[in-house]
């Protein structure tokens, strides 16, 4: 049996093996009230045994799966529309597309679903084997142009339903794998239980694992528990944000003898005879802000390019000042590059670090941006100076600085360094003393510490810098993303098993000061792992929603990014090449192609659109894609 989906007039349509009817409900209840029998219509006779029946949409058509056929009937009247077979195997479901009535998805025991065109008859999508056992559960998540099916074994394949009708798998899960880790995580870390009979749960003999079948997927609303990067609480007393670092500074000399209110004398408001204008009636001046074009083309030409080292050194990382006119670079033989973003002219170099440089930040304000090393050590940087402005050095960190950036707009430094997460108060002081120039008068003080549940090491963080936000994103070579809440110190939510692999890039939609975004748009981040391609996420839902697995990714670590205005990603291949998609696909609009080793980083410039990536070659030498404007 199964019911419509039109709310005022709700109908059932039932089926066995002689016949298929349409029943009204109002007109059913009508006949009871009035002392007659309920009575329906019948559509289809002598179809078989019927396992599976669908409604479109419209109420207006039957889908019937009987043997290896689906059968398409008429709602209104006794009519045969059509048959669909194709399947080697019994039918075991089939279901319309929500969005899309001419749409209709069947799967079977032949382990396989094909998408079909109700009007033609016709395949437009066939998949390969997914399984060793039948497929016989369907449903439509039309949220996200999505579709689930489920085996017979326990597992669950998503795919995304295009425009083009090439699917695209977007996550596959394993129902026993998930219950049992559910199980170990209940149970306590101590010595084997005993059972009530004397035996321990280790001793218990005769049990036998078999597989559970997905019979019916449907969609249950919950109380969501997971995170937003919309602030809905204003932060608590407690908070580790609300931390502040104690600045000592040269105290105030006192005025001894004369009175403070007799030294002072009237004076006038305004020592002018004229007052200046304050502006109001003047036209504003064109040109002064800049703004970011919401509609442009994809980038797809390079029109410039340079050498950053005459010895093979890999660039390792690299980020655009927040106004884009300035570009910073990390190379793997501890030095950092500093260039005008038209890539013109010879770069500001500083060194401070003896091993490869594995992560630069620019701050909000565009006056400091950091370097970590594999030293480890920490330093921010100004780019009048060649010394460091402040070091943070290995007498405080017993692992390499993974990652690090300035957050909640500057006031903090967010590093990972081993399984510690940690937020660092600073204060930056650039005037040295003459005699004592080997101490600096910068400062930084621990704030707060937290720990990944497993105790894993960190491999990335994400953090906005550019607005108040408690979120940070955190992945572990457990192949999890943590997601914590700073406003209460602790985990909010966790992704068990994002990846195959462990997760080594992690990147959210930060957007750009010259463009704006619908604020649901700074909810989606990017997580990239070796052979397991790249992955878009929802923070509200914690899933997945897209792939791009166009790209080559086996063992470098290739990164990736959003553009400013949010429609495009990048990302690195190691077929020397980077991959341009739009968010809405799951295909790549464009190859950009002429590197001589593996992209390994790319980055938008925030203010205008051309796109820059860096990758590893004998011969170092720097891209910058050409995006022309539409």
């Amino acid at each position: 049996m199964v019911f419509g989906t039109l709310r005022d007039h709700l109908i059932l349509c039932s089926a066995s093996e002689d016949y298929v009817i349409i029943w009204d409900i109002n007109r059913c209840y009508r006949q009871v009230k009035e002392g007659g029998t309920a009575s329906g219509r019948v559509v289809g006779t002598l179809l078989g045994r019927v396992v599976h029946l669908s409604l479109c949409p419209l109420s207006a058509k039957v889908a019937a799966c009987s043997g290896s056929r689906v059968f398409l009937l008429n709602a209104e009247r006794e009519e045969v529309l059509g048959v669909l077979k194709a399947h080697l195997g019994p039918v075991t479901a089939s279901e319309f597309c929500p969005w899309d009535v001419n749409l209709l998805i069947s799967t079977s025991e032949d382990r396989t679903f094909k998408i079909w065109d109700v009007r033609k008859g016709e395949i437009l999508f066939e998949s390969a084997v997914l399984s060793a056992y039948p497929l016989l559960s369907l449903f439509f998540v039309e949220q996200n142009s999505q579709f689930i099916t489920g085996s017979a074994d326990g597992q669950l394949w998503c795919y995304t339903l295009p425009v083009d009708h090439k699917c695209h798998l977007v996550t596959k899960l394993d129902l026993s794998k998930l219950e049992q880790k559910h199980e170990r995580n209940l149970r306590k870390p101590s010595s084997p239980q005993n059972r009530a009979d004397g035996m321990t749960r280790n001793d218990v003999k005769g049990t036998v694992e078999t597989a559970k079948p997905v019979l019916r997927i449907w969609a249950q609303k919950l109380q969501s528990c997971h995170a937003s990067l919309q602030q809905s609480s204003p932060l608590m007393t407690m908070s580790p944000l609300n931390a502040e670092l104690m600045k000592h500074g040269p105290k105030p000399q006192r005025k001894i003898g004369v009175s403070c209110q007799k030294s002072v004398k009237d004076q006038p408001l305004v020592f002018h005879t004229r007052v200046k204008s304050s502006g109001y009636n003047t036209a504003p001046q064109k040109g002064l802000l800049r703004e970011y074009p919401s509609h442009f083309e994809a980038p797809s030409m390079p029109y410039a390019h340079l050498t950053v080292s005459t010895t093979p050194t890999p660039v390792s990382s690299l980020q655009y000042s927040g106004d884009g006119k300035q570009i910073a670079c990390g190379l793997g033989d501890g030095s950092v590059l500093l260039y005008k973003s038209s890539l013109t002219g010879n770069p500001a170099v500083y060194t401070g670090h003896s091993k490869a440089v594995n992560s630069i930040c620019w701050s909000h304000s565009k006056r400091w941006f950091l370097s970590t090393s594999e030293d480890p050590t920490l330093c921010i940087w100004t780019a009048n100076a060649s010394e460091p402005v402040l070091t943070m050095g290995d007498d405080q960190f017993a692992k390499p600085i993974r990652c690090a950036q300035f957050y909640y707009l500057d006031k903090f430094l967010l590093l990972a360094s081993g399984s510690n997460l940690m937020l660092y108060l600073y204060h930056l002081d650039t005037t040295r003393d003459d005699i004592k120039r080997y101490k600096q008068r910068s400062k930084s003080k621990l704030a707060s510490k937290l720990t990944m549940k497993s105790e894993t090491d960190i491999t990335s963080v994400s953090a906005i810098n550019d607005f108040y936000s408690y979120i940070v994103l955190a992945s572990g070579a457990d192949r999890t993303i943590q997601v914590f809440d700073m406003n209460q110190g602790c985990m909010a939510t966790q992704i068990p098993d994002a990846h195959c692999r462990a997760v080594h890039h992690l990147t959210q939609n930060r957007g750009s000061p010259f463009c704006t975004q619908a604020l649901e748009s700074y909810n989606l981040f990017l997580s990239s792992a070796i052979t397991d391609g790249l992955k878009l996420w929802d923070l509200r839902t914690a899933r997945c929603i897209r792939r791009y697995e166009s790209h080559v990714n086996r063992c470098h670590h290739c990164t990736a990014a959003f553009s400013p205005c949010g429609r495009f990603i990048t990302t690195g291949s190691e077929d020397h090449s980077a991959y341009v998609y739009d968010t809405r696909s799951s295909n790549f609009l464009h190859k950009l192609p002429r590197h001589s080793e593996t992209v390994l980083n790319v980055a938008f410039n925030p203010a205008s659109p051309e796109g820059h990536c860096e990758h590893l070659t004998v011969d170092p030498m720097a891209f910058m894609e050409d995006i022309p404007e539409g």
